[in-house]
């Protein structure tokens, strides 16, 4: 069995800590370089909830999407939260990794996967990497369809494809018009309204979008946009990432046992569609 040090040197080489933002927080949170590691099990949050499932399913590793800490801290305290899900990985002996914005940006990477859940065909990265001379890694992908569908069409794609949640798809703009080129980016998406409209694509798939980013994007134009939950677009990287590792233990002999967890971790429990009127 690999030790804890070679399955985090594979990671680092999928994705780079030096490849993440500035005000990341990736890599390694806890965990012993020595240990064995038999078993992985990914997800998007490094809650107590999946902290549990990985316990019950006696991983020796869990790599998670979003940081545990990303802002720091001063404590590990049982009572706090945070701190009851590092003495649980700590007691039994489950170490934590984080891919976050290195994981956004690689090759193959969230949005990526994000493209390949939705049966969309990657063009080119929408906001590329400039250290990258072949032009792959980027944050978001530029996308095209096999055929025309329309916005109401592509939503419900969306919906299906992507893991349930209790906000499924929102939609702005005209559901009946055509879509050809899509624009997707995993995660919170309304920072890049500009290099949207610069692509020139017809709809822009992503999560996190405010009242008035996308008031002013409608307005600026005939884009679509389509607001799925967070979690919901980053989850497809959790299988892909999980492909991934499988391939490089195949390669190495490793015989590791990789887990996706299917935990819905998204916070949002319950949805009430709006069904009164303004006076």
């Amino acid at each position: 069995m690999p030790r804890l040090s070679e399955v985090i040197a594979a990671l680092d080489n999928l994705w780079p800590a030096e490849r993440a933002e500035s005000w990341d927080a990736v890599g390694t949170v806890v965990g012993d370089p020595d240990q064995e590691v038999t078993r992985v099990l990914f997800a998007v949050d490094p809650v107590q909830q999946i902290v549990d499932e990985a316990v019950k399913l006696g991983a020796d590793l869990l790599v998670t999407h979003h940081p545990l800490y990303l802002r720091g801290t001063t404590t590990v305290a049982a009572s706090h939260f945070k701190g009851r899900a590092v003495h649980t990985l700590i007691k039994n002996d489950i170490a934590l990794h984080v891919a976050h914005t290195n994981a956004d940006t690689a090759d193959p990477g969230v949005s990526d996967a994000l493209a390949g859940a939705l049966d969309l065909r990657v063009v080119r990265p929408l906001v590329p990497d400039p250290t990258d001379p072949e032009g792959r890694r980027g944050l978001g992908r530029v996308c095209e369809l096999d055929h025309p569908v329309t916005v109401r069409e592509l939503a419900e794609r969306a919906a299906t494809r992507l893991p349930a949640t209790a906000q499924g798809i929102r939609v702005a703009g005209d559901p009946e018009a055509l879509v050809r080129t899509v624009a997707v980016s995993g995660g919170s998406g309304d920072s890049l309204f500009d290099v949207v409209r610069a692509a020139g694509v017809d709809a822009f798939l992503t999560a996190d979008l405010r009242h008035h980013p996308a008031s002013e994007a409608v307005a600026h134009s005939p884009l679509a946009l389509l607001d799925a939950a967070h979690w919901a677009t980053e989850w497809p990287w959790c299988e892909l990432a999980a492909t991934q590792l499988d391939e490089i233990s195949d390669r190495h002999g490793w015989e590791l046992r990789v887990h996706v967890s299917k935990t819905v971790t998204d916070p949002w429990t319950s949805h009430s569609p709006s069904l009164g009127a303004p006076n």
